[in-house]
């Protein structure tokens, strides 16, 4: 299968593909992704099958941003697809589903315009799908076109169901929660700052911090934090407890030849540990965390299982009382194409789920704006959609981790690799953003918390300039709109 690629109708004769992958049904990577290539003025994909399939891409729309796109499904061919042509298409079709979906055909009036526009753009294009260049001019303006109709329709959406579960009373005050940083709660500031605006505070636990050698354990940085949580009126969330990137695991065993018996044993006995000694003050454990992307020791599916019922057996015998929660990332599962030793995120949770693990709920993580899979901007349709897959999940949904940055500063998270959403990042973009993204997710009624990645910059260094707070702790646009929208909810609350 090969794309010709278009710009300002010329074909493009270089073109750096970033964020690329092959999917399949149920928009499930396929591990032939590590073999599309650009060459001979064309993306090259080989498949590995003849089933057909999708192709996505950080891509360029002027007026919009830079953001992961997808074409529909589509068979082999000899002649090539027109890139831009099949992104317009598949846009279209992720409208069209979703309209369906949400049942809104009759509550879009104000956008009938619009989308007589965009369908006699749609058509025109076809009608030139013999003239290449010309289609890919007419195709530009319809994706522009559509993308802005995409995330209107979604937003419309959203705050229609947002205010529904206002008027519901279906928010509670720990509904919207930060995570914050264990080594910075003797700051004055920075706890107001926590406190002020926040009645859901999660606390990081690292593993690798706590045991540094063999069944040698310091609880000294967590003992501190919970006697200072522990005093106020909050809903304390806790880990993840276990995770298997290499930052998150012990010396101990990152170094060492250990067989799945020791690493399931250790597993179990730190769980067991600090559930057993954190119970009064934990209201909801992450008990394990990110084992559908981040998979170190590269267990099998039945050991990724079992290491989940020990993480979640460890924590239920402990205390009885809070929620047990299993956190997944990566939601769209673009990791899965390139690591063979990962399992895509819903699959993971099915898994879960058929085997009996005995777990309470669901965290999902929504990361954006950096050059890695799963991470590059997306448009609010999109993650609109992304949430309604976890639908089936027979459990209560949270969103433990979402961020965007204040800036395109460094080189992973550059506007041409990382993406932009609307304009480069700003403190007013990662504001407007944060507010459409919580407003969106809160018009689930299935999403229980949503909690931001981190109060202030230096607290987390995955997403460089994600907090709501500078690194001098002066509040940035982002907490103000934070602010705003969580006087909404405790009016209802």
């Amino acid at each position: 299968m090969q794309f010709q690629v278009f710009k300002d109708g010329k074909i493009v004769k270089d073109f750096v593909l970033t964020g690329v992958t092959l999917f399949g049904a149920d928009r499930i990577p396929l591990r032939s992704s590590r073999h599309i290539v650009f060459k001979d003025n064309a993306i090259e994909c080989k498949m590995r099958g003849s089933e057909p399939a999708g192709l996505s891409l950080l891509w360029p729309v002027e007026g919009f941003g830079n953001v992961m796109l997808y074409t529909t499904r589509l068979p082999e061919r000899e002649q090539p697809y027109i890139l831009n042509v099949e992104l317009a298409r598949g846009k279209l079709m992720e409208i069209i589903t979703k309209k369906e979906d949400w049942l809104i055909f009759e509550q879009t009036n104000h956008l009938d315009y619009e989308a007589k526009e965009i369908q006699d753009l749609f058509i025109e294009m076809l009608e030139n799908i013999g003239e290449p260049a010309k289609a890919s001019v007419i195709a530009d303006k319809c994706l522009l076109k559509t993308l802005l109709f995409a995330e209107q329709l979604a937003e419309r959406y959203a705050n229609m169901l947002f205010g529904a579960r206002m008027q519901n009373r279906g928010f509670a005050r720990s509904s919207l929660g930060c995570r914050i940083d264990s080594s910075r709660l003797d700051d004055k500031d920075y706890i107001k700052g926590a406190f002020e605006l926040f009645a859901h505070i999660t606390l990081p636990i690292s593993w690798a911090k706590v045991e540094k050698e063999r069944e040698e354990y310091d609880f000294t940085e967590i003992d501190h934090c919970m006697e200072i949580l522990g005093k106020k009126r909050l809903l304390i969330s806790a880990g993840p407890l276990l995770s298997f990137c290499p930052d998150s695991i012990p010396a101990w065993l990152l170094n060492g030849k250990h067989d799945f018996d020791t690493i399931r044993e250790a597993s179990y006995d730190f769980v067991s540990r600090v559930v057993t000694r954190y119970a009064k003050y934990v209201h909801i454990w992450q008990v394990i965390s990110g084992i559908n992307a981040y998979n170190y020791f590269k267990f099998g599916f039945e050991r990724i299982l079992e290491i989940t019922r020990t993480a979640c057996l460890a924590a239920r015998e402990a205390d009885n009382r809070s929620l047990k929660m299993i956190d997944v990332v990566c939601p769209w599962g673009e990791y899965y194409a390139y690591d063979s030793d990962t399992i895509p995120p819903l699959i993971y949770i099915d898994m879960v789920t058929q085997a009996g693990i005995n777990y309470d709920a669901i965290g999902v993580q929504f990361l954006f704006g950096k050059d890695e899979p799963d991470m590059h901007v997306r448009d609010m349709m999109q993650i609109s959609a992304m949430l309604d897959r976890f639908i089936t999940v027979p459990k209560p949904l949270h969103i433990t981790s979402f961020a965007v940055p204040d800036n395109n500063d460094t080189k992973q998270q550059a506007a041409e690799t990382a993406g932009v959403w609307h304009k480069p990042w700003d403190q007013t973009i990662q504001a407007k953003w944060i507010e459409s993204f919580c407003r969106i997710a809160f018009s689930k009624p299935f999403v229980n918390t949503i909690t931001c990645s981190a109060l202030a910059d230096s607290g987390d260094k995955t997403i460089v300039g994600a907090g709501l707070l500078t690194d001098d702790l002066e509040p940035k646009k982002s907490f103000m709109a934070l602010a705003k929208l969580q006087k909404q909810i405790l009016q209802k609350a």
